[in-house]
């Protein structure tokens, strides 16, 4: 049974989920960096918030770990490079608080608009400024995006309820996404020079980080009014003051800061100004749906193979794991076989899909491949990390499809190429289960792929079937399975046989003596 621990305060319904889907969970917060390293290593999930931090050391005592799983987007407190390389799939919920987060936008807009806090401030103070409070209505107003993503489009959906025009920057909105969204796609400089209030719903990254820069703000309409919900960096914080104090920019509002907890923030007593503390994501709902998400993904993973919002990994449903499973399990018999067969370096690997596994998520089945290859040659490999173990090496990875269907009904290919040209073998499933090899390095042969093989090529000539089992018999080795299959009759043959325990190198010695062998290897699957 797999062992989750839940090492962050979540809701205790994350628990419940994870024991009613068969997974053994122990729910202890509160551990130092040392306390979690001495006992990490027994749990094969982690399920977090955003207190405990993954670290490379402490992923290098958790020698069983499969899975960290973040209930919430935010996952800087996770070394994702070092996961991966050391196969370990990492998650987040980022949809659990996506509503949360927009309303939380359209309310700090709000506040900005009518002056909330400070008329509160006011008010309870027992004045009666009423003509002090000034506010602007978000009716008719431009509502600039900067992201268009989950929680960019619930914002911008929000908004134009509100009556607001919604203009959009974000590289990867298309046309026809901002079309549905009812938004104007701009530029940067477009939406800078447009809008009354900007939003900022994008991650922090290289490209992103002092998006609203001092050079940025200056291009903005005086009076503008911005809101960050997102992250901290995005904008700076200085420049922000900056603008603030001279009147060009009319209002700010921020609810995440560059250092938190924000406790000594120059921007706090300036005018104008209104912050909440990494608020976005608190509601009640927020925090019951991003602990059931985090645990049912968690669970889908460890029970069923299904990877969810995973941030090193192609995403696998748990509908889709059971149909890919077996292609999955053929795909990484073929990249073993390649690998075991074929000698020398190798500067790319194809994977071919035809017919019904073309219709199929290939990310998965490539991943699968590659695990299988690199197996050969190192042994902390999985299909999270090889990937990454590939594009090191510096491994070209092609995925080619096609539709129609050939010879079978479903086909897969793996092709390596090395500097002696490319070799290649070819699978299918029989029943739609067993993996079955097809043809290898172009000679048609059916077998399957299970357990210890021996692989011979030899001369198609009388009596060498007999001479082989002659040699074998006295070895004392016992064949489960026999495959042959060759070029052309007299030319090149080629034998697959399964045996009952793992082939030795003297048996391999007696083999390559045998008249006629060219090659003889032992395979094991």
């Amino acid at each position: 049974m797999p062992k989750v621990l839940i090492s962050d305060k979540m809701d205790p319904r994350a628990a419940e989920i994870f024991r009613e889907r068969g997974v053994e969970v122990d729910e202890i917060t509160g551990k130092t960096p040392a306390e979690l390293m001495a006992m990490i290593g027994e749990y094969d999930g982690l399920a977090i918030r955003s207190s405990t931090k993954v670290t490379k050391e402490i992923l290098a005592h958790a020698t069983n770990l499969k899975v960290v799983g973040r209930a919430g987007i935010g996952v800087d407190n996770v070394d994702i490079p070092a996961a991966s390389a050391q196969g370990v799939v990492v998650m987040n919920t980022p949809f659990g608080n996506s509503i949360t987060t927009a309303e939380h936008a359209i309310a700090l807009m709000f506040a900005l608009a009518r002056q909330l806090p400070e008329a509160d401030a006011s008010t309870q103070a027992g004045k009666w400024e009423k003509n002090r409070f000034m506010g602007v209505e978000l009716t008719s107003k431009t509502l600039g995006l900067i992201g268009a993503g989950n929680i960019g489009s619930i914002v911008a959906d929000r908004a134009r309820g509100l009556k607001m025009k919604v203009v959009a920057f974000d590289p990867f909105l298309t046309p026809e996404r901002a079309l549905e969204m009812g938004v104007e796609k701009v530029t940067l400089d477009e939406l800078l020079a447009r809008a009354d209030f900007i939003t900022l719903h994008t991650p922090l990254t290289d490209q992103t980080r002092n998006i609203l820069s001092a050079e940025n703000l200056a291009k903005t309409k005086k009076g503008v009014r911005i809101i960050n919900c997102a992250r901290g960096g995005l904008v700076d914080e200085a420049a922000l003051k900056a603008g603030l104090d001279s009147g060009h920019i009319g209002g700010a509002a921020l609810d995440v800061f560059v250092e938190e907890p924000a406790k000594a923030s120059p921007l706090f007593g300036t005018p104008n100004f209104v912050s909440t503390p990494h608020l976005g994501a608190s509601t009640s709902e927020a925090q019951v749906n991003v602990a059931i998400q985090v645990a049912e993904q968690m669970a889908d993973f460890l029970m069923s193979g299904g990877v969810t919002n995973a941030l090193n990994m192609p995403s696998l449903s748990a509908e889709e794991a059971p149909r890919l499973k077996p292609y999955m399990a053929l795909a990484e018999k073929l990249g073993s076989m390649v690998g075991q067969l074929t000698h020398g370096s190798i500067d790319r690997i194809s994977v071919h899909s035809e017919g019904a596994v073309a219709e199929l998520n290939p990310k998965p089945i490539t991943s699968a491949v590659l695990s299988g290859f690199l197996k050969t040659q190192t042994a902390t490999v999985n299909m999270v990390n090889a990937p990454l173990i590939a594009r090191d090496r510096g491994v070209e990875v092609r995925e080619v499809r096609t539709e129609r269907e050939g010879d079978y009904h479903t086909l897969l290919r793996v092709a390596v190429r090395t500097a002696d040209g490319e070799r290649s073998v070819a699978g299918t499933l029989f029943g739609d289960q067993a993996p079955r090899l097809v043809e290898l390095f172009g000679v048609k042969i059916e077998a399957d792929l299970a357990g210890p093989m021996l692989y011979v090529v030899n001369e198609d000539a009388p009596g060498f079937i007999g001479r082989l089992g002659t040699a074998l018999g006295e070895a004392g080795v016992n064949i489960g399975t026999f495959h042959l299959g060759r070029r052309s009759a007299g030319g090149e043959a080629v034998l697959l046989l399964s045996v009952d325990d793992a082939v030795t190198a003297d048996l391999l010695t007696k083999v390559r003596a045998l008249p006629g062998v060219k090659t003889a290897m032992g395979l094991d699957f």
